[in-house]
């Protein structure tokens, strides 16, 4: 079996930091580097890890107090003899305007409900949204040499066609409406030809001449032929034929 020399004489070089030192002097760290003895350096405790267990969640078997404990909730008392229960009325006196949203697909007769009112109820006015309108006539006004006259859809004094059972609107937003209320009659040139204001169906909106005001007609199975008239003028309308 070979032997190692001595090395009594023999030299080494650090492996840290590369001097000269006698290699019987030299020592190992615990990383395996052979260093000189004036660069030993110990392992730091930090370096080496350390088991810890998981800290306890919960008691083993624990024995906490169970004893009930009584709790007392003082009531106020009321005497049924001499208590007062009084109704409290949702409106008495005078209601004004009433307006509905949503349109009614029979606009002929409109019904409140569930609400106690005492006194008169003013104006009701059904506003509709949702129903299918089968046509929308623009109305204008122009002024002519024998005066103001309604045009439909751009043509003067036009006749239109109304089917029954569909629902039709007017609308008297443009600002040449103002003062000129379009309504139906059974006669031509309505009320200034003798005749009286058809209703069947009928129902308005808003001021002539303002954003959103219009007239709308549902017209009704067997309607007579029926005509568009300005309450406020005569000879400004035209006929609305119902086939």
């Amino acid at each position: 079996m070979a032997r190692y020399a001595s090395g009594k004489k023999a030299w080494g070089f650090s492996d840290r930091s590369g001097f000269r030192y006698r290699l019987s002097e030299m020592v190992v760290e615990w990383n395996g580097m052979k260093v000189g003895p004036d660069e030993y350096e110990p392992k730091h405790p930090q370096l080496t890890q350390t088991r810890t267990g998981a800290d306890p969640e919960a008691l083993f078997e624990p024995r906490p107090r169970n004893d009930k404990i009584p709790v007392r909730v003082k009531l106020p008392t009321f005497n049924l003899d001499t208590l007062v229960f009084e109704e409290i009325p949702l409106a008495r006196g005078s209601v004004g305007t009433v307006t509905f949203g949503g349109d009614v697909i029979t606009p002929t007769t409109s019904q409140i409900t569930g609400t106690s009112a005492t006194g008169s109820i003013g104006t009701v006015t059904v506003l509709g949204t949702g129903l299918t309108i089968a046509q929308t006539f623009t109305v204008t006004v122009v002024s002519t040499y024998s005066g103001n006259k309604y045009a439909i859809d751009g043509s003067q004094q036009a006749t239109v066609v109304l089917s029954e059972g569909n629902t039709y609107r007017f609308d008297q937003s443009d600002s040449s409406n103002s003062g000129h209320p379009l309504r139906f009659s059974t006669t031509s040139n309505g009320t200034h030809g003798g005749g009286s204001e058809y209703t069947t169906g009928v129902l308005t909106n808003g001021t002539p001449g303002s954003s959103g005001a219009y007239t709308q007609i549902t017209v009704a199975t067997g309607a007579p032929t029926l005509y568009y008239y300005c309450t406020n003028h005569s000879a400004m309308g035209g006929t609305a034929n119902t086939p």
